[in-house]
């Protein structure tokens, strides 16, 4: 039985002409290997932000519904010149919308989540030896309406499809060659990793390393699909995204993650009573703001002040919605910063180790970084800094755990 795979391709591989008939070539070439293949595109490389700018030039507040029918246009475009170009190479192909291959989402414009997939249509595509070019990033919404998953969303519309449709193997196919210690483009010594546990890879994507999804990241978890990353532009065998762990010793620290587009708000002197922090934070998740980092500092007086972060695009919504309610939480002020980065260390070995957190916080002081927010779990250690230090912070970090180097057995 020949393999069935799941190929995803982002906007770079598909800019412009000539990559559409690059990616049709690669593709043309895995189904004359005799594999079965159902492909999903992204839009062309910069035509999100084009049309989001649209958007934000028609309203200083577009509706979410609408920005969702919007942006959701990138993609038609991509997946009818893939089409195209694969038609001319001889092979069958179908371009599908989300609505035709009935992605079902919830109906949370902007960042949509999948609830279903009906595959009937794409399984008698598969047997007639047809290829479906699928719009990633889009679904449908309870009533009918196109929905959006966010940025980075075509990674998740392709591990759910693969989910769906038991493929063999996801390809995640992008402008990197797989998945690094931390970004190639701030980091010169930055090294290709050939495996990653998905426990790894969930953290990386969720702290920002923009290689996938962190929802593509959940199906490989939940639903088992073993996914790869790969180049759109070099041969090679990628990073291989696992759910299991290796036998092996793991390093402390596998790779590092940052995030540009976070702000933090400050609620001050409000009462240090039991129900405080629901109080603040309620009305902000009400309004589907997410929160990630919190921390609460109780002083002498009684009260306490309660810092969090989110993402930038959120943080004046978010502050609106702490203006609103000051008074009634008795708040003394609200502060705030959008000017900050998030830098995370994570890996596996951290579970077997002591001194990660400290070796850490050392390369930073010794590049006098300030700390701003401190947040750890099992595997991963975040802090919070000025963002015109984040690239400093991040080579800091990489060589304090010779992250470039071929990794050894540490210790315990």
């Amino acid at each position: 039985m020949s393999r069935l795979l799941v190929q995803k391709f982002g906007g770079t591989s598909v800019r412009d002409v000539e990559r559409v008939n690059a990616v049709a070539d690669r593709v043309a070439a895995s189904v004359a290997s005799g594999d079965r293949v159902v492909v999903v595109v992204s839009a062309m490389a910069g035509e999100t932000d084009r049309l989001e700018g649209l958007g934000f030039d028609m309203s200083p507040r577009p509706p979410a519904r609408e920005m969702d029918v919007l942006l959701a246009a990138g993609e038609q475009v991509s997946i009818a010149l893939l089409a195209m170009a694969l038609m001319d190479r001889g092979c069958q192909a179908r371009s599908r919308l989300a609505a035709q291959v009935g992605i079902r989402t919830d109906d949370n414009h902007t960042k949509a989540r999948i609830e279903a997939i009906d595959v009937e249509d794409l399984n008698a595509d598969i047997a007639d030896g047809v290829i479906p070019v699928i719009a990633g990033f889009q679904g449908i919404g309870p009533n009918g309406d196109i929905t959006t998953f966010g940025r980075g969303g075509s990674d998740t519309t392709a591990v759910a499809v693969a989910a769906a449709l038991e493929a063999d193997e996801c390809q995640i196919y992008t402008d990197v060659e797989g998945v690094y210690t931390a970004d190639p483009h701030i980091v010169e010594n930055a090294r290709r990793l050939d495996a990653v546990t998905f426990e790894e890879m969930l953290e990386l994507a969720s702290l920002g390393a923009r290689v996938l999804h962190s929802r593509s990241v959940e199906f490989v978890g939940k639903y088992g699909v073993p996914l790869r990353v790969l180049s759109s532009f070099r041969e090679g065998s990628g990073t291989l995204i696992t759910r299991e762990d290796s036998p092996m010793e793991q390093p402390l620290v596998s790779g590092l993650a940052y995030a540009r587009d976070e702000a933090k708000l400050t609620v001050l002197g409000v009462p240090d009573v039991p129900g405080v922090a629901s109080k603040i934070l309620g009305p902000i998740g009400a309004a589907s703001i997410e929160v990630d980092m919190i921390v609460q500092n109780t002083g002498a007086d009684g009260s306490t002040d309660l810092t969090f972060t989110v993402r930038r695009a959120d943080y004046e919504s978010a502050r609106e919605i702490l203006v609103d309610t000051q008074k009634a939480l008795g708040a003394r002020g609200i502060e705030g910063d959008d000017r900050i980065a998030k830098v995370s260390a994570v890996g596996v070995g951290m579970k077997s180790h002591a001194g990660v957190a400290t070796r850490m916080f050392d390369a930073l002081a010794a590049e006098n970084i300030n700390i701003q927010m401190i947040s750890t779990s099992e595997i991963k250690i975040s802090v919070v800094v000025a963002e015109r230090y984040l690239e400093l912070a991040v080579r800091a970090i990489h060589d304090a755990f010779a992250l470039g180097e071929t990794p050894a057995v540490e210790d315990a």
